[in-house]
């Protein structure tokens, strides 16, 4: 079809702008590259194009136009990751079509993304959404204790299993836990890190989620490893929490509470904590030149992925922090590099069980919707467009 060519043809346009990396483009048609010709040509990354189609998505679609397109098969590469990283230092190549020809599904999509809001009734419907797709699947790639979150590793030998352990105990021993702290936990996952605490440190947990799935599976490890005279499991939102804690811990919570509630997320968590108590915050941030106009766009991940979800940048979580609770930062630590690692491993993990997800009736679709999104985060944290923060605050008298 005549419209697919004239879409190659300005997709091509702005694919002669790459600066920094060498794309080739193969088709039925031919073979275009793109790019830093003086670079190693066996670095070079190659894009094998299955249907034309896929030139009118990119153009009408900017970098969900991408996401979709791979979703559908119109496209294939044997390093996705390395395709990302490119077209991140390339910003100069998608950023006048997502705020060109790609802004035509803007509106759409930012419809969808505000339905999607985080009120009380949305945060469970978002949450729902995610996390309650089946434990199976994600028992497949996570590490046994089930954290879906950065894991920490000291070295590259190290497995991911012996990471995730090293991040729960970086968590326990920064907050100096012992048999008389009461630890409230914001987000309980499947439970991996409040059975941590209890078990290895003998405080006492308080932990809290709205999702379904993730509740019951928690509930019944808790029941499983006799912990239920130490660990109280909630299924409440946070703003529906009440008393008051020594210690406090949210892990990749934050994510979830949208641009419009972090301050309510923030506040409720300095009531929840004593004077004197500490609170341990695990968070990914968005590069702080690309958080206004992410505010203002909806991306792959929000709109298949985290719907409601949101990214802050370090210095607007600091701000917010200081504005509105009675936190000092004692401690921060950047695990942007562990994070890809852990997507990395995440996605290994994957694709080494293909066979069983297909078993359990997940589409192709849904695979390579979750490929894209293992690279496309991996990507972030290479770049460094995205990071992820460890933070230590204790909470100052009055």
């Amino acid at each position: 079809m005549i419209i697919n060519s004239i879409c190659r043809s300005l997709i091509f346009s702005k694919l002669r702008k790459i600066n920094s990396g060498t794309l080739i483009v193969a088709e039925e048609a031919g073979r275009w590259t793109f790019g830093n010709f003086s670079d190693d040509k066996d670095m070079a990354l190659t894009i094998e194009v299955k249907d034309l189609r896929i030139y009118p998505m990119i153009l009408f679609g900017g970098s969900v136009g991408v996401a979709e397109s791979y979703m559908k098969g119109y496209w294939f590469t044997n390093n996705l990751t390395g395709v990302i990283c490119l077209f991140l230092r390339n910003r100069n190549v998608m950023d006048p079509i997502n705020s060109g020809m790609g802004k035509l599904k803007g509106p759409v999509n930012k419809l969808i993304h505000l339905i999607n809001n985080n009120s009380r009734s949305g945060s469970r419907k978002n949450i729902k959404a995610h996390y309650d797709i089946g434990n199976d699947f994600f028992k497949v790639w996570l590490d046994k204790r089930m954290m879906y979150s950065s894991a920490v590793f000291d070295n590259l030998d190290i497995s991911l299993d012996q990471a995730s352990e090293k991040k729960l105990d970086k968590i326990c021993s920064s907050l100096k836990l012992t048999s008389s702290d009461h630890l409230l936990e914001i987000g309980t996952g499947w439970g991996g890190l409040s059975i941590y605490a209890a078990s290895n440190y003998g405080c006492r947990v308080t932990t809290t989620t709205i999702s379904k799935k993730q509740y019951e599976y928690a509930k019944q490890w808790i029941h499983r490893e006799n912990l239920s005279d130490k660990i109280t499991l909630l299924q409440k939102d946070y703003r529906d929490l009440h008393g008051k804690f020594n210690k406090l811990v949210s892990i990749e919570m934050i994510e979830a509470i949208g641009h419009n509630y972090l301050e309510t997320y923030l506040k409720k968590c300095n009531d929840l904590l004593k004077d004197d108590g500490e609170m341990f915050l695990q968070a990914i941030t968005i590069a702080d030149d690309q958080y206004e106009n992410a505010k203002k766009s909806v991306d792959f991940i929000q709109k298949y992925i985290f719907p409601g979800g949101a990214l802050f940048s370090l210095p607007k979580l600091l701000t917010s922090i200081s504005e509105v609770t009675n936190f000092d930062l004692l401690n921060r630590d950047e695990i942007g590099p562990d994070y890809a690692l852990t997507l990395k491993k995440w996605r290994e993990k994957m694709f080494s069980k293909l066979s069983f997800i297909r078993s359990l009736g997940y589409s192709e679709r849904f695979i390579k919707m979750w490929e894209f999104y293992f690279c496309y985060c991996e990507g972030g944290f290479i770049e460094k467009s995205i990071g992820n923060s460890q933070f230590l605050f204790s909470k100052r008298s009055k």
